[in-house]
């Protein structure tokens, strides 16, 4: 091994002379030597130089000195060697073994190589697995250039939602000094993708707004589509469907990859220690990261929040209705069956809508003919349970002087139907309150019969007497109103 040669080397390594590194190694150690430091340098080289089988052997050289270490790093780059070598399927053995070295301190970096083989075998699924793990790596500064190739994956899989979530997030993660064009494009072709054409005119606008960028040819069609969309409207709404979709002519959706799977930048090759090569600021960016990832998290839950509110609110008007209903509360209320009843027989001499459908047409006729025509009627209390009720009111009758009744109902439904009405009389009233003892119907048609005199005397008394106890006493249901 010459060190004299191996120093001369680096600092070619560290003005980019890769042609002078690559050359220098020749005297540097002998052919089967092992000085795997030297290797790892060559095989960096190599791949600037874009001679990828070459740097592939390089790194194998290096992994054989085991006492150089850096295994995780050696079969990292060793798979980008052979993927931009078009050998996608042994890269994918090789950054597989680079993951299950667990002294390896930057897996997030096969990772992001991983993915990029397995889009290179058409392992969409798979690849969107290595991206997804390479975001979410906490080791990873910049996990934006990962969750964007995972909505690439998401694209191809026909899944634009997610698609859209995951550029969302690149953008959320990405940095000030970053340029946002490609990501925001990108986003746009989602939206478009999901139909959400808004959406998708914003983002592309985002991406064009300081002109540095050019839409790749699908993006450009996913543009067109979504004006064409939108200017096929009379209002100012976006489309929501596909007929929108389809008569904008959109030609089908595509996907942006901006990694550089063949490694020819040379972006992505680490120096011989792999370290330091993004290692600008990695604590700040992981904090903010770590805050961006509780924003998010608090702007995922704002739908499940309202949801929940609502299911709690939906619930205290469930429990609030069967309290009412339990209680002999009613839509309409027993009061305005009622009245509409009185209303109904002075107007159009019938009542049937009110009158329980279990009575018979001549039980039907006796309520009806027994019910005063014009008089102005008030309801004097209720008595309310859960499946009957009796409401107690005075009719104010068009000759003078009043009447009592009680009328009787049952539930139905929600609602009330009338089942009986029976007049009261002050002489039979109980003690304390008005609620009468009632004469059935036939006994109160009969007093009719009586002549002018008698009928009116006794109108006269029983309307003195009825106004007498009802100004004595005290209704105990009057509070249910």
């Amino acid at each position: 091994m010459d060190q004299q040669a191996f120093e001369a080397a680096r600092t070619a390594y560290q003005r980019g002379d890769w042609s002078s590194v690559v050359f220098a190694m020749a005297a540097v150690k002998d052919p089967g030597e092992l000085f795997g430091a030297a290797d790892h340098l060559k095989g960096n080289s190599l791949m600037k130089l874009g001679r990828f089988d070459e740097a592939a052997q390089a790194y194998s050289d290096a992994l054989r000195d085991e006492a150089y270490g850096k295994r995780g790093a050696l079969l990292c780059n060793q798979g980008r060697a052979l993927l931009a070598a078009g050998r996608s399927q042994e890269a994918v053995d090789v950054l597989n073994a680079a993951l299950q070295d667990s002294e390896y301190t930057t897996p997030y970096k096969a990772q992001v190589a991983l993915g990029a083989a397995q889009l290179a075998m058409g392992n969409v699924r798979d690849a969107g697995i290595a991206y997804r793990n390479a975001a979410i790596d906490e080791t990873n500064p910049n996990p934006a250039s990962a969750l964007t190739s995972l909505g690439g994956c998401f694209m191809q899989l026909g899944r634009p939602i997610d698609a859209v979530e995951a550029y969302r997030t690149a953008l959320d993660f990405s940095t000030p000094a970053a340029n946002q064009n490609a990501i925001y494009a990108q986003l746009g072709d989602a939206y478009v993708a999901a139909n959400r054409m808004s959406e998708a005119l914003d983002a592309f606008g985002h991406a064009l707004a300081d002109g540095s960028y050019e839409l790749t040819g699908e993006q450009q069609a996913a543009y067109a589509a979504a004006q064409k969309a939108l200017s096929a409207l009379t209002g100012t709404q976006p489309s929501e469907t596909d007929a929108f979709l389809e008569a904008a002519g959109y030609a089908g959706t595509g996907s942006y990859d901006p990694l550089d799977p063949l490694g020819k930048s040379g972006e992505m090759m680490p120096s011989p220690e792999d370290t330091g090569f993004f290692s600008v600021s990695e604590s700040d960016l992981i904090e903010a990261e770590k805050g961006n990832r509780k924003v998010r998290r608090k702007h995922r839950h704002i739908g499940r929040k309202i949801f929940i509110t609502l299911f709690i609110l939906l619930l205290l008007v469930a429990a609030a209705g069967g309290v009412a209903f339990y209680k002999g509360y009613g839509y309409p209320t027993q009061e305005s069956i009622v009245t509409q009843m009185f209303d109904s027989v002075s107007s159009s001499g019938q009542a049937s809508q009110y009158l329980n459908s279990s009575l018979s047409a001549d039980q039907q006729q006796e309520i009806v003919s027994s019910l005063p025509v014009g008089a102005k009627v008030s309801v004097g209390g209720v008595d309310r349970s859960m499946s009957s009720s009796k409401v107690y009111v005075t009719a104010t009758l068009p000759e003078g002087g009043t009447q009592d009744y009680t009328i009787d109902l049952i539930r139905d439904g929600i609602s009330w139907k009338v089942t009986a009405v029976s007049t009261s009389y002050a002489s039979q009233a109980t003690h304390g309150n008005n609620i009468a003892i009632s004469s059935d119907t036939q006994e109160a048609s009969s007093d009719t019969a009586n002549t002018q005199e008698a009928n009116t005397e006794s109108a006269s008394t029983a309307s003195t007497d009825a106004a007498s106890t009802k100004a004595a006493s005290t209704d105990t249901s009057s509070s249910d109103e």
